[in-house]
Order: C-alpha cells, then sequence, then structure tokens
C-alpha cells in the first residue's frame, strides 16, 4: 500500500512539475479567462459542493461550534469563494514585473525580474473554501498546485476539486496545473515532503501540532502560517466607545479564525471605566473571560487566567484579559506571549501609536482597527494562501506576488570576462 502510494504522489509530482513549465507561459488574459468560468461553475453548481459539504458536516457533530463553523458552506460562502476568483482575476499579474534594471561598468544590462516559484504543495485543515482561493491564486500566480486537505472536510474539497478542474480541461490547461491528493492515509503528508526533487515549496495551514510536523518532516522549504494569539491593547488615550467595538469585533465576529483576539490588554487608568462594561457585553455574548487579579475585582464572575491561558490559542469564544500599566507593558506582552500574527492599539496618542507600530514584532500591526482585517482579500490582494508568521521570503497574507521568486535575465553583446 505505502509503495504503491508513494508511487502516485511522485507522479502527481512529476505531473505538476511538467505543467508548471506551460502554465508560466500562459497570457493574463489567458489566465483571468479561467478564473471568471471557475466563478461561475461555483455558482452555478453549488448545488454539487453544497451536498458534499453536508457529508462532511454530518460525521462531525460531535465537534466544537467553532470548528464547524469553519467547515460550513452555504449560498454565501460560496458566492464569497466564487467573487474571491473574481478579485484574483482582476489583479495585475505580477509575472515578468522588471523590479529592477541596471548597466554595468562593461555594458551588461542586468535585470532582476519576477516569476513563478514552480510546484506549490499547500497542506490543510478544515476550511474548504482555501481549496478554491489556493488553486485561483498559485494559478494566476503561475504555479502549479499539489493540495492535501484535511479528512473532515473530503468530500468539500474534492466537489470543488472536481469543478475547478472541469473548467481547466475545458480551456485545454495541464492537467497537472491542479491536484488534491485524494486518500485520507497520513502517511501521504510525510511522503510528499519527500518530494523535493519536485515540489519548490510547501506552506501548512493548520494547528500547531500539523505545522510542526511538516517542519520536522520537509525536506522541501516551509513558509510556516503558526498560530494566531492576537492582542488588542487598550491604551490610556483610548476611544473607549471606539475600543469596545473593535474588541467586540475581534472577539465575537468570527472566533474560529486566526486573526480574531485571543487577548484583551487594558491600561490601568482606564480599567475602571472600561472594563465593566466591556465584560458585560461580552458575557452576553456567550464569551468566557479568563482574567488577571485586577479583572476578576472589577466581575467576580470572570475565571482566573494562568501563564497557559496567555500562550493559548482559543478559536472559541474564549478571551483572556489582562490590566497592564502602559503601553510598554503592554508591547513586552505582547512579544512575549504572541505568535507575531496580528495586534492592534486603540489610541488617539500618536507617539504611542507609533511606539506600538515599530516595536511590536508582528506581521500586522493595527492603530484603531480590529485584527480581524488581516486577511488577503480585505487587504486588496483578492485571496490568500494563508498568513505567514514567517520573516524570510513571505510575512503576512500571502497572495500572488508572495507566490513569486525572481530571476535576473542579463543582456550582452559579446562580453567576455578577463
Amino acid at each position: 500500500m505505502t509503495q504503491n502510494l508513494k508511487t502516485d504522489l511522485k507522479r502527481i509530482a512529476q505531473n505538476a512539475q511538467q505543467a508548471a513549465r506551460t502554465i508560466a507561459l500562459l497570457s493574463s488574459v489567458a489566465k483571468n479567462a479561467v478564473l471568471k468560468d471557475m466563478a461561475a461553475a461555483l455558482v452555478k453548481k453549488q448545488k454539487i459542493v453544497l451536498a458534499a459539504n453536508k457529508k462532511d458536516l454530518a460525521a462531525l457533530r460531535a465537534k466544537g461550534k467553532s470548528f464547524i463553523d469553519r467547515l460550513r458552506l452555504d449560498p454565501k460562502r460560496i458566492k464569497q469563494m466564487a467573487d474571491s476568483l473574481l478579485d484574483v482575476a482582476k489583479l495585475r499579474d505580477p509575472l515578468g514585473e522588471v523590479l529592477r534594471g541596471w548597466n554595468t561598468s562593461n555594458g551588461l544590462h542586468i535585470q532582476k525580474v519576477r516569476v513563478p516559484i514552480g510546484v506549490v504543495a499547500i497542506i490543510y485543515e478544515s476550511r474548504p473554501n482555501v481549496t478554491a482561493d489556493c488553486i485561483g491564486l498559485c494559478f494566476k500566480s503561475g504555479n502549479s498546485v499539489i493540495l492535501r486537505g484535511g479528512s473532515e472536510s473530503l468530500y468539500s474539497n474534492l466537489a470543488i476539486y472536481n469543478l475547478l478542474q472541469e473548467v481547466m480541461q475545458k480551456h485545454g490547461i495541464h492537467t497537472g496545473a491542479i491536484n488534491l491528493i485524494k486518500t485520507i492515509d497520513h502517511k501521504a503528508v510525510d511522503l510528499l515532503l519527500k518530494l523535493n526533487n519536485y515540489i519548490d515549496l510547501v506552506i501548512p495551514r493548520g494547528g500547531e501540532a500539523l505545522i510542526n510536523r511538516v517542519v520536522k518532516t520537509s525536506r522541501i522549504p516551509v513558509i510556516k502560517h503558526y498560530k494566531g494569539i492576537c492582542h488588542v491593547y487598550v491604551d490610556e488615550w483610548a476611544d473607549l466607545n471606539m475600543a469596545e467595538k473593535i474588541c467586540f469585533n475581534a472577539k465575537v465576529q468570527r472566533p474560529g479564525v486566526c486573526n480574531a483576539m485571543e487577548c484583551m490588554l487594558v491600561n490601568r487608568d482606564v480599567a475602571a471605566r472600561f472594563l465593566p462594561g466591556m465584560l458585560k457585553e461580552f458575557r452576553e455574548a456567550g464569551v468566557e473571560i479568563r482574567g488577571c487579579p485586577i479583572t476578576r475585582k472589577v466581575a467576580a464572575w470572570v475565571k482566573p487566567a494562568t501563564e497557559k491561558d496567555y500562550y493559548t490559542e482559543y478559536l472559541d469564544l474564549i478571551l483572556s484579559v489582562k490590566v497592564v500599566e502602559n503601553v510598554d507593558e503592554a508591547i513586552a506582552h505582547i512579544n512575549h506571549y504572541g505568535s507575531h500574527h496580528s495586534d492592534s492599539i486603540v489610541t488617539e496618542n500618536h507617539d504611542n501609536a507609533l511606539k506600538f507600530l515599530k516595536q511590536v514584532d508582528s506581521a500586522c500591526v493595527y492603530v484603531n482597527a480590529s485584527t480581524r482585517f488581516t486577511d488577503g482579500n480585505q487587504f486588496g490582494m483578492g485571496a490568500e494562501i494563508g498568513i505567514s508568521t514567517d520573516k524570510l521570503h513571505a510575512r503576512g497574507p500571502m497572495a500572488l506576488e508572495e507566490l513569486t521568486t525572481y530571476k535576473y535575465m542579463v543582456f550582452g553583446a559579446g562580453q567576455i570576462r578577463t
């Protein structure tokens, strides 16, 4: 069984490598036409996708509400998937962009030009919209893609993949341009990660255990999308009405995603005015609060926060709350306990805002806005492959430009080196 699986995966990877060389040459017009037809197919044949999604959901009744929310599809979410593909089609094609050009003293003309990475493998969990987003972004950026979704969303992923592959075939695109690993055998991931002769980049999206496993096993370069322990700090100079709206949105609007707030920090000088109403609002929304001693003095029903809580990505209606002395303590807390994902300060003080922006070591840092905006679509990127917490090659939401690398094109007139 393992030998057959190994052979199948190698064949898929080889096919993807061959496809990458052809789709890298496609015109923007041709790629955009495919993306538009993909979007239309998702909407027109959404009943197929919804039926498949119901099969996945039926097997997960015992899972938590937030987990199921990440998996569930409905007509609105399918339209959002289609709209993301249309948005990607509207974006400027990054391929062929001359990042820099110059002449050397011996007359050579050198250009640094944006090109595709090649073959990208994406290993992800739960959210079936990732299937469409990744296919759209990789195709537009000239890369072939190998997808390996979680077993909990297998039927949904297959339905989406089959619809989009039909569109690719209709346009005569190499079948290896998009690929989905259809087995739920966990050995498939380990075998895939050893195919460094064919795959150029691996992007894991999911829980910490999955990402650590990929990093430990892979022979291929990995861009990590670690957990999102996101903070909102309510400064002593904050507009407290604004702060209340931002904090509520950051936690409650969709708690099961990586850009949701997991810890709220409040300046000691405004805690007595801000916390009573804010905590009441959270409680009415069903949020469990785990707070520091000062927070628990404000509301006796608050559970005590442990050291572990400040390191925890809940992905649920649970929130850590801590009262801090000043912006410096808030920054120190975020840099120590955070995951370098997304963090926000609510303040009307320009100096505190700048200090927060410069000193918080996260991919996305906000002033007076919810962390929920850390999203490729919200950033105007059409969609995203994920949100990188790495510092090299890509950081933050990854879209078209982050799925490219560059090469040097050198034009001469017979020069030789002496």
